[in-house]
């Protein structure tokens, strides 16, 4: 598990799923648990929204709900790797697709070559290169970060064109399989003769194994909630929120799940990286993990690539914008509660916290020149799901200790529905734990130096006055 979150996208997803599940029922029921339980999750979720829409999402949960500690925990979290991490890794993936557009941009290309610790011989060592790779995704970040500083109006501009042309492309992707342009050939290994079930017995091992596998799916899915981080930005958010929520995360969750389907019907789900074509790698074996490209290429050849190349480039700008856009209105109320530098609650004269954009955007570049966003995404799927359990309980912990507050919008299924997302996230948390132990527990690791973080702040803070 070494892939960055950008190149993870349900296309790249889909391959490592198949890996683990093999066999196309588990498959969509992977994607489909996770569509439930995201769904669960916003449903909850939305309370909160209605309850507290000002500038900050999650963090105001958590810090109303159990005080500034677990709060900062998650800010810290979300600045160090969970935003800019997964914004250096959608960056580095728009430009890896470039690449195929334009031959120039390569990881190999190396314009400034710096390796550290490298051998006589020049191999192993950290690739701290500049590779016009990189280049290009630093330079897509610096882009966005300046059209998000010239104020919301056109950041938003910008983020509507390229959703619309995201979901079309996708949505035209799961069109045309029912078309009558399915494959014979996927279609009798992937549904007929009881191949669909695959064979292998319901046990709790391969409970166990579907679990460990939702977590590409859940992470593929992250960032639902990026849109209460500029709560303060939104007309009527405590009507708005709850609903963009719930109905953005349902649309998007039933398009990967269609998109699984449509790749089932054009490719099989067996196959080896070695295979001669696109029929012998399938699913399992996809060049580079990217199955909707082979998918594409199934149904147009070889003009299939470039096709997708666009789309890729596409959805991946348009998410990176989104992203850009949503982590600083988190960093401004951490700041206002004096737990992040005092810039980043600066607003300028765009209305926008242009200290945080540019903080954000810094750390981003390093953590592309560095390479090890991947690993770290890696290592924080354990405490994203921690901090996401944490808020969900916070509806319970609230209903409790503040009953008066104000609740333009309730969760729906309350007590029940919050408590089967918490159940079940807490199930896939052990689950990864026993599965995966030693990126959980780097991954809790990373949270931890947090306590650290939030020490020096407060120390800083009564010093200063």
């Amino acid at each position: 598990m070494s892939r960055a979150k950008g190149e993870r996208t349900s296309r790249a997803i889909s391959a490592e799923i198949a890996r683990e599940v093999r066999s196309p029922f588990a498959l969509l029921m992977v994607w489909i648990a996770t569509g439930v339980l995201t769904v669960v999750a916003a449903l909850a979720y939305g309370e909160l929204a209605a309850m507290f829409p000002g500038a900050g999402g999650q963090y105001v949960y958590l810090r109303e709900a159990f005080g500034p500690l677990p709060a900062f925990l998650y800010g810290w979290t979300l600045f160090l790797v969970i935003q800019t991490g997964t914004i250096a890794a959608v960056a580095v993936a728009f430009a890896k697709y470039l690449g195929a557009l334009v031959p120039w941009v390569s990881a190999g290309r190396r314009l400034v070559p710096l390796v550290i610790g490298a051998g006589p011989d020049g191999a192993g060592g950290w690739d701290l290169s500049l590779t016009s790779q990189r280049l290009i995704a630093i330079m897509m970040v610096a882009v966005l970060t300046y059209i998000n500083t010239r104020g919301v109006r056109t950041a938003k501009w910008v983020q509507n064109l390229f959703t619309v042309a995201k979901i079309a492309a996708l949505a035209l992707l799961v069109v045309v399989p029912f078309l009558g342009l399915a494959n014979e050939q996927a279609i009798e290994v992937n549904f007929r003769g009881g191949r669909f079930f695959g064979g292998a017995p319901f046990s709790l091992a391969t409970l166990s194994v579907f679990g460990a596998a939702m977590v590409g799916a859940l992470f593929s899915a992250d960032a639902w909630n990026n849109i209460t981080f500029a709560g303060e930005e939104v007309k009527d958010p405590s009507r708005t929120l709850p609903m963009s929520l719930v109905l953005g995360t349902g649309i998007v969750i039933a398009l990967y799940c269609l998109a699984n389907v449509a790749y089932l019907m054009l490719l099989p789900i067996a196959g080896s990286p070695q295979g001669a074509g696109l029929m012998e790698r399938g699913i399992m074996g996809a060049a580079e993990d990217r199955v909707g490209a082979a998918a594409v290429q199934v149904l147009l050849g070889p003009r299939g690539v470039f096709l997708m190349a666009g789309f890729v480039l596409v959805s991946t700008f348009g998410c990176n914008n989104a992203l850009i856009l949503s982590g600083p209105r988190l960093y401004y109320a951490m700041a206002r509660d004096r737990l992040f530098f005092r810039g980043a609650g600066i607003l300028d004269r765009h209305g926008v916290p242009a200290w945080g954009l540019i903080l954000q955007g810094v750390w981003t570049a390093i953590l592309t020149m560095s390479g090890t966003y991947g690993e770290l995404l890696d290592y924080i799927i354990f405490a994203a799901l921690l901090f996401y359990v944490l808020t969900i309980a916070g509806v319970f912990k609230l209903r409790l200790t503040r009953p008066d507050i104000p609740r333009p919008y309730t969760a729906l299924g309350y007590p029940f529905v919050p408590a089967l997302y918490v159940v079940a996230a807490g199930a896939i948390m052990i689950d990864l734990l026993i599965m995966k132990p030693l990126p959980s527990l780097i991954g809790l690791g990373i949270v931890l130096t947090g306590f650290l973080a939030y020490a020096a702040w407060r120390y800083l803070e009564r010093r200063a006055g």
